[in-house]
């Protein structure tokens, strides 16, 4: 038996009530909950997103319904110490070069 890893894409939905949350769990792994802000993160399948969008909207306690692009943003930061380390030695170097000349 093989394991498959479904993709998952994150749903935020901006909701009126929090008295619907059961509904809301049918649709999907319910994440968190904000009861002060009112909305709810729900991830579902990614071949599902648009489809599921679209029927969170028809709900009628549902105010909005947005994607989260936490999938699409690159989570490797290896780079990013380089940039730093390399950042303040060509400022350095600039403000020598403008002092001399």
């Amino acid at each position: 038996m093989e394991l498959v890893i479904n993709e998952r894409q994150g749903i935020i939905v901006w909701v009126y009530s929090l008295k619907h949350m059961k509904t809301l769990k049918k649709q999907g792994l319910i994440h968190y909950v904000s009861k002060r802000m009112k909305y709810v993160v729900l991830y579902v399948n990614r071949s599902e997103v648009e489809a599921m969008e679209k029927k969170l909207n028809s709900f009628h306690f549902v105010r909005k319904v947005e994607r989260s692009y936490r999938t699409d943003i690159n989570m490797n930061f290896d780079h990013v110490l380089e940039e730093i380390t390399q950042k303040p030695e060509e400022k350095c170097y600039e403000n020598e070069v403008n002092e001399i000349g």
